[in-house]
């Protein structure tokens, strides 16, 4: 079957507004919500004057968040190439990380460099001021190369439902 390339970039300009607006909303709504995504040192600077939550990748909170992210990933990611006409392992794996590349680097190159950088709304209370600690590229950057190899359990996982549906 053939690839459908219209729909495929429309499919990733939908799901890159989408996912801003997951991100974006309950960061505007609550700062405090992906804090464990914030540098380090924005960290303890916060921390210094409120109540520790867990941060690290394996607490509770942080792998369900993340999990769930994974498996919602999967499924549209899923959805998405089967739209588009994938209906082999390999047409099915890299349409898929094809979506999560651009939604990762959008989200390294805009979300993270632009927006978080310099939306002072978004900045945890106490940590205003720290212009430097905020516009951290090398931080982001390296936490979407670590997003980039994550990618590929869900486009993996991906490749192999399309292959055992249409195989």
């Amino acid at each position: 079957m053939e690839i459908h390339w219209l729909i495929y970039i429309i499919e990733i300009v939908v799901m890159t507004i989408v996912f801003t607006c997951m991100i974006m909303i309950p960061l505007c709504k609550n700062p405090l919500w992906w804090i464990h995504d914030y540098p380090k040192d924005i960290q303890e600077k916060y921390f210094e004057t409120h109540e520790r939550v867990p941060t690290e990748l394996f607490t509770p909170t942080v792998a369900v968040k993340k999990g769930c992210a994974l498996l919602f990933a999967l499924a549209l990611q899923t959805g998405l190439v089967v739209l588009v006409g994938a209906r082999d392992f390999a047409s099915a794996f890299l349409l898929g990380y094809g979506i999560w590349f651009v939604i990762d680097w959008y989200d390294c190159f805009f979300l993270d460099w632009v927006l978080f950088a310099n939306m002072k709304r978004i900045r945890l209370p106490g940590t205003e001021d720290m212009d430097k600690e905020y516009h951290q590229k090398k931080y982001h950057f390296v936490q979407s190369m670590i997003g980039m190899g994550l990618g590929l359990i869900p486009s993996l996982l991906c490749g192999v439902i399309v292959m055992v549906i249409f195989g």
